[in-house]
């Protein structure tokens, strides 16, 4: 048996098992199971592998994309300059490899909510895992980005003062924090959405559920919405080729 998964807390909102199960199904890899592992702790990771000697790789999710990095013998380039881990590939001969998919899923997604677009400013909402990748997708396209944080050490600004004129003129906003996520659907990151204007484009990094709170206050201000549902496919897609060794350190 060939077994994968996925690592965070909590996981209630995932659809990866789901994901992966229907795609085992349909290529006839009966041999093969996704689960979920929500550890207490990303100290519990080493008895999970010790328990489980089948796996062969997991996802990571939050709050364990950067807490992750200390457990793994090899980084890939891409990953260590983003500076969080959401694959890791296991085997004998070179330990525990950590990629970050989330970079090919995000660059994706961009480009199917800007087009040819190029926002001269964006908000990334967080500072964790997530908010890394986005930080470096966007500096791929060279887009100029501020964050807005929960820790005033972490970000430009707060929510509590992040100022109504820089939402307006970041046509680019990412919600990269887990705010409105399944099951608290009735929660959306609290920026201003009065300055939201049709000529903003507004990208969630949740995908359950489809329509997010923020996702629906920018629609409801005629902003273009996406959700994360692109990044995730893309993402579990590059996982399983780096499974497969279909990609290198």
């Amino acid at each position: 048996m060939k077994r994968f998964g996925l690592i965070g807390r909590p996981l209630v909102h995932s659809a990866s098992a789901a994901y992966f199960t229907e795609k085992f199904a349909r290529e006839g890899l009966s041999d093969h199971l996704y689960s979920l592992y929500e550890l207490p702790s990303i100290e519990a990771l080493p008895e999970l592998l010790d328990r489980e000697k089948e796996i062969c790789g997991l996802n990571v999710t939050i709050p364990y994309k950067q807490a992750v990095i200390p457990y793994l013998d090899v980084l890939s380039d891409e990953a260590r300059k983003i500076g969080a881990v959401n694959c890791i590939r296991r085997t004998a001969e070179r330990g525990l490899e950590g990629f970050n998919t989330d970079i090919i899923g995000l660059r994706e997604a961009l480009s199917e909510l800007l087009g040819f677009a190029e926002p001269e400013e964006a908000l990334i909402l967080g500072t964790g895992g997530a908010s890394q990748a986005v930080q470096y997708a966007l500096a791929e396209r060279g887009i100029p980005f501020a964050l807005v944080s929960r820790d005033p050490a972490k970000g430009n600004y707060t929510y509590d003062n992040l100022p109504c004129e820089v939402v307006e003129r970041s046509r680019l906003i990412v919600n990269a924090s887990p705010v409105g996520t399944y099951p608290r659907v009735e929660e959306a990151p609290r920026i201003p959405y009065a300055y939201v204007t049709p000529d903003h484009y507004l990208l969630d990094l949740v995908y359950n559920p489809e329509v997010t709170q923020f996702l629906d206050y920018g629609r409801q201000r005629g902003a273009r919405v996406l959700n994360g549902r692109t990044m995730f496919v893309e993402q579990a897609e590059a996982s399983w080729r780096i499974w497969n060794g279909e990609e290198l350190l």
